[in-house]
């Protein structure tokens, strides 16, 4: 298995442990004390305690971005991709992505831990922009 799909199936993983470990353990923990119902988290109200708030959009930013690291890592694949660079940018990808999601769900959202969390934001958003134009390039 090459560097992306490694890279890839760990961005799949990362999305439901932010899922089970942020949202979902604080979900079930006041369910089984007696302090929610199953029904008392609905999507579309805000609801619960901060960082349960910001894990649940560190999940949902997490959905958003895996079809399109998905296909940027599938169209590596179909072309028989190998390279130094590419495994390179995934790596950054993949760090930048678990560091986002933790730095979104440690920490209050201050100007210099937004700011931080834009950083490793952003070298996700250059990493699949690098990947692809080596996929452009066949190179």
């Amino acid at each position: 298995m090459t560097i992306p799909l490694w890279t890839l199936l760990g961005f799949a993983l990362w999305t439901l442990i932010t899922l089970l470990i942020g949202v979902g353990a604080y979900r079930w923990a006041r369910i089984l004390s007696g302090r929610a119902a199953l029904n008392d988290f609905p999507a579309d109200i805000p609801h619960g305690e901060e960082r349960y708030r910001r894990a649940t959009r560190a999940h949902a930013n997490c959905v958003e971005n895996l079809p399109v690291y998905g296909a940027i890592v599938l169209a590596t694949f179909a072309m028989e991709l190998r390279t130094d660079w590419l495994d390179t940018f995934a790596i950054v990808f993949l760090t930048g992505r678990v560091l986002q999601t933790v730095t979104h769900v440690a920490f209050s959202p201050s100007n210099l831990v937004v700011g931080v969390r834009f950083g490793f934001f952003f070298a996700q958003i250059l990493s699949m922009f690098a990947m692809s134009i080596l996929v452009l390039r066949g190179t």
